[in-house]
């Protein structure tokens, strides 16, 4: 039988892949900046916690389901989302705020 498995890549490899936080947070020259980058980071972090609560969601009926739903879903996850970060959050915010910060000096 054929040997599908793929290769790994090198951790060294992976890590030159992938941007560091300083290079994501290099843009960054005032606190008020840092402030709404860590809230759109938590936003986005809570859109991917809520996708799999949707996921398996039956929808049927006269009014469910569809291209439209399929297509609509997503931008719905978004804003609650958004209304989680917007009322206080989950706190994740606040960490990346305190790194960005160091990262930059801007403590």
């Amino acid at each position: 039988m054929a040997d599908l498995s793929l290769p790994l890549p090198s951790m060294d490899a992976m890590k030159a892949a992938r941007p560091s936080l300083e290079a994501r947070a290099a843009g960054v020259a005032t606190r008020q900046q840092a402030e709404e980058v860590a809230r759109d980071f938590e936003r986005m972090f809570i859109a991917e916690m809520l996708q799999p609560m949707f996921a398996g969601l039956e929808t049927d009926g006269p009014f469910g389901g569809g291209s439209a739903e399929e297509a609509f879903r997503p931008m719905l996850i978004d804003h609650y989302a958004q209304s989680v970060a917007a009322g206080g959050g989950i706190g994740v915010a606040d960490a990346v705020l305190k790194e960005i910060l160091k990262l930059q000096g801007l403590e």
